[in-house]
């Protein structure tokens, strides 16, 4: 957590669009944007953020609701022959099933990643940080939600997945929209961009 607040220290300015290039030796105070200047473009990555969230968070809830009433306690469905199969399981662990013991531990974590999200949005000038978060943030309320509302109790609840590809763990919509953030995440921070907007030319 400490270190994402480093990586959003000094947003950058709306006006190119989110993004700017850090100068050696420049003052923070130099790098600086007025406050009217940083508002508009502040706002618009944040409702960025939160409708990739929304969308994320909707499509793995109507997802799920659909897999318990149609499918769980019936046979597998052939998607493309025996490579890939709606199954629907229920799931104590973390993504794809792992950590099936730990299932408290990994509902703290996705409240605390939830909460980091939102920490950094308040000086998000990024618009592919607002994509990349904004599905971090859609599959981590989308699992937390099956954790506090399912059995066999509150915060102990068991995800649904039910993507089962030949050979891999089984999956959901949630952990697919956390992988792919994740991924996002790597890329940008390769390229050097923060979620600030500041790019460091290395």
């Amino acid at each position: 957590m400490a270190e994402a607040e480093r990586i959003i220290g000094t947003p950058g300015t709306p006006d190119d669009g989110g993004e700017r290039t850090a100068t050696p030796g420049a003052s923070g105070a130099d790098q600086q944007p007025a406050p009217d200047q940083r508002r508009p473009g502040r706002g618009r990555r944040i409702a960025v953020l939160f409708a990739v969230a929304a969308f994320a968070y909707a499509l793995d809830l109507v997802s799920k609701m659909i897999v318990v009433a149609k499918l769980e306690h019936h046979a597998p469905i052939q998607v493309i022959g025996a490579w890939l199969e709606f199954h629907a399981i229920r799931n104590p662990g973390a993504a794809f099933g792992f950590g099936g013991a730990f299932t408290i531990i990994f509902t703290l974590i996705a409240a605390a990643v939830i909460v980091v999200i939102f920490r950094l949005a308040r000086k998000l000038y990024s618009f592919p940080w607002a994509v990349a978060l904004g599905l971090l943030l859609g599959g981590a309320l989308g699992n937390l939600t099956d954790r506090i509302f399912r059995s066999p109790g509150i915060f102990e609840g068991q995800v649904v997945d039910f993507i089962a590809p030949k050979g891999f763990a089984v999956f959901n919509l949630a952990d697919s929209a956390i992988v792919c953030g994740g991924i996002l995440i790597v890329l940008l921070s390769f390229r050097g961009l923060d979620p600030d907007g500041t790019v460091h030319k290395d």
